[in-house]
């Protein structure tokens, strides 16, 4: 797995998933980056990423191991709004409602989704409320 650009520095490096149908992940995946302005990073033999995320098979050179069970990922939303259009996105390509939008006790502001992923990870969108970043992230390229 190669990649030639990455973004690093918004909480997480990186995060595989291996899943049953990497034709289903991509769609879900796809449709909810879409929402909340990710850009798909790729494809290889067996495997996806985008972001700081890869999503492979479980026969994929990427993978190894067997299928553990479920996570949970948290993706940052930069509005209230791509929140909403994550959770429409999700439920449309072969997402499961785990929790509609709305604000949650976890901090002021704190307002998030959740939805299954076609293998049954809790996926989230939230959005922290307004803040400033130093920069977007470190831009890293080979």
């Amino acid at each position: 797995m190669e990649t030639q650009e990455l973004h690093r520095g918004r909480l997480i490096d990186h995060i595989q998933l291996v899943v049953r149908d990497l034709s289903a992940a991509r769609t879900f995946y796809a449709s909810v980056f879409e929402a909340l302005n990710i850009p798909m990073g790729g494809e290889g033999d067996g495997f996806f990423w985008a972001d700081e995320l890869f999503v492979s098979t479980p026969d994929s050179k990427a993978a190894q191991g067997a299928l553990t069970g479920r996570y949970h990922l948290a993706f940052q939303a930069q509005s209230r709004a791509m929140v909403d259009a994550f959770y429409k996105a999700a439920l449309a390509n072969g997402g499961k409602d785990n929790g509609a939008p709305g604000e949650r006790a976890y901090h002021p502001g704190y307002y998030a989704t959740f939805a299954l992923d076609p293998d049954g990870n809790n996926i989230e969108a939230v959005y922290h409320g307004e803040a400033k970043r130093s920069a977007p992230s470190v831009h890293i390229t080979f």
